[in-house]
């Protein structure tokens, strides 16, 4: 599509701040406008849609717009009905991508145990989720307990944060990484690292393959953003 604006400004309204194309506010699909809880997000927002396209005219495509794209998903989807969102969030604690482990080769297998398992260690300490690590190729149950502290962690989330650990959670493949990062102790590129230990792994043995790391590239922007909605959404 084409840039039709010249200005992207925001506006501090009762309902909350909003940002404004020439004076006209920017709308979500459903046709209200979008609502942003600080000044800070607005004016995040509005920078994406003033580099967007380049100048009126440009053309320009909605992935420009990636943290605009993710706030108006939380307004109009989630924040409507969390509680979808936060069981469908929780249920990456069953399958954790931290408790599924190889035997061999060693090398990779003490890789694992030595990244992954602080995570779960701080998952049992700080979130009340201890949870059980196989090497098989079967799936492992996870005590109902455990799970059930997990999604009680997830419930805490604002409808912006859900948003961002909606992204998240799935990219990374891992529950305790997602809050883990949601805690701000970890970053996206270490959350990144940490869930493509494998891929690296086999990357140092036999090289790159370019889909992978175009595969993986992806991921990294995508954690990226979901990262900074977390960060403005605490400001």
């Amino acid at each position: 599509m084409k840039r039709f604006w010249t200005e992207a400004t925001t506006q501090a309204e009762e309902a909350g701040w909003r940002v404004l194309l020439d004076g006209k506010p920017v709308r979500i699909p459903g046709g209200g406008p979008l609502l942003l809880p600080s000044s800070l997000l607005a004016d995040a927002i509005a920078a994406e849609w003033q580099v967007a396209g380049g100048a009126a005219g440009g053309e320009m495509s909605y992935a420009d717009l990636p943290l605009t794209r993710l706030v108006g998903t939380a307004q109009e989807r989630i924040l409507v009905d969390m509680e979808p969102v936060i069981l469908e969030i929780s249920r990456y604690g069953e399958t954790d991508l931290l408790c599924y482990r190889v035997e061999e080769p060693t090398a990779l297998a003490d890789r694992q145990h030595e990244a992954w398992q602080p995570w779960l260690d701080w998952a049992a300490r700080d979130l009340g989720a201890p949870l059980r690590v196989t090497s098989a190729m079967v799936h492992v149950p996870q005590e109902p307990s455990a799970l059930a502290a997990l999604a009680a962690r997830v419930a805490t989330h604002s409808h912006l944060e859900l948003a961002a650990l909606g992204v998240a959670v799935p990219a990374l493949g891992s529950l305790v990484l997602g809050l883990a990062m949601a805690s701000f102790r970890l970053t996206a590129p270490e959350a990144h690292a940490l869930a493509t230990l494998e891929e690296r792994y086999q990357a140092e043995t036999w090289g790159w393959d370019e889909e992978a790391a175009s595969r993986l590239r992806r991921v990294g922007e995508d954690l990226a953003v979901a990262e900074r909605l977390l960060t403005l959404a605490r400001s």
